[in-house]
């Protein structure tokens, strides 16, 4: 395809499960093919040393280093898995990972070492992709809807792609990339992957069959809807630990699973007043599209069945990788990457921070 580049897309979530790596064909508008994906599991060890430096707390550099080098593993099994060498790979977009987002202070911070991932790889690297929204006055986040749109341009309008990571966020698609509307809607599965191993060891609830076997207290749930974040109007993003498990402490493992999936659930029909027209559609990709239980209670709390990307022929788990693959694609051309309906900066603002391998 003519006037197409090669990049591939490296995420690193709010959900800290791992890194997503992933190939992506385009020309940084209109023309997205998607290709090649994997996943690499974070060590319970390395997981537990990410999460020690959330907040930008502890030995920060040190780890850094370490998941850079995760990345640059991650980069070079994916180019093998595809059957291609280093030098076919025009520019990797790499995400890094945020430890602190804190926009209405004019804070974000996503750690990675953009130069040392250039040098290992042999290949351009652009990073830092959302610093210069924040500057500008955006929440920085989310990342994604431009990527969304460009998939999504030829469905049916309007829709909303629902990624449930850590953080849930939408994208609502109706029109051009003006008229994206785009914000975090409160909280993915960190509070109930938090939950679940505080009390049994385990990463996450699967499939939601603890909170399936428990009972929602409403009145804890509640108290955890009551933060004028979820009537504040958007554009508007959260920090993975602006919520926290502390108010159902007092519960059983069961009922605080229940509880904190209907905390995830219901933040997420609070979108619906945000949105001009009510969507057509509701698109799901993100790691809680795979539990069964939190999907059935957004289907009854939207009165809508919401299906998993895959429906519409994407890969939910390639998604956000891919994302940040187009928008390196973006960054390399001047092209915005985001909109004031994405993020609220004040125009349409690129972004990003490049560092040649050579």
């Amino acid at each position: 395809m003519e006037n197409t580049v090669l990049a591939l897309g490296l995420m690193s979530g709010t959900s800290l499960d791992g890194i997503d790596a992933a190939l992506v064909r385009t020309d940084g508008s209109k023309i997205v093919k998607t290709g090649e994906f994997l996943s690499l599991p974070y060590t319970d060890k390395f997981r537990e040393k990410l999460r020690s430096i959330l907040g930008g707390i502890g030995d920060v550099k040190v780890v850094e280093r370490e998941l850079t080098l995760l990345h640059v593993d991650a980069a070079q099994k994916l180019i093998e898995y595809s059957g291609r060498q280093a030098a076919d790979i025009d520019v990797i977009g790499f995400h890094g990972h945020t430890i602190l987002h804190n926009p209405d202070k004019a804070q974000t911070w996503q750690i990675g070492d953009g130069a040392l991932l250039a040098s290992e790889t042999g290949i351009d690297v652009v990073c830092d992709m959302r610093s210069r929204d924040v500057d500008e006055g955006g929440q920085g986040a989310p990342l994604a809807p431009l990527f969304h749109h460009a998939l999504a341009s030829e469905m049916e309008q309007p829709l909303v792609v629902l990624n449930i990571g850590g953080v849930s966020n939408v994208t609502y698609v109706n029109g051009d990339e003006s008229s994206l509307i785009a914000f975090d809607t409160g909280p993915g599965g960190a509070l109930i992957d938090d939950w679940v191993s505080q009390k049994c060891g385990i990463p996450f609830d699967r499939d939601g069959q603890i909170a399936a076997s428990g009972e929602v207290a409403n009145g804890v749930l509640d108290q955890l809807l009551d933060s004028p974040y979820f009537d504040t109007a958007p554009p508007k993003s959260l920090d993975r630990n602006q919520f926290d498990v502390s108010l159902v402490q007092s519960l059983s493992m069961e009922d605080g699973a229940a509880t904190l999936t209907a905390f995830t659930s219901v933040s997420i029909t609070r979108a619906l007043p945000h949105f001009p027209e009510k969507p057509l559609r509701w698109l799901v990709t993100g790691g809680g599209r795979h539990n069964k239980f939190l999907m059935a209670n957004l289907s009854r709390e939207l009165g809508v069945d919401v299906e998993p990307v895959e429906a519409v022929g994407w890969n939910g788990d390639a998604l956000e990788a891919q994302a940040f693959a187009y928008l390196a694609v973006q960054s390399r051309k001047g092209l915005p990457l985001t909109y004031p309906g994405t993020t609220g900066a004040k125009g349409p603002t690129t972004g990003g921070v490049y560092f040649s391998s050579s």
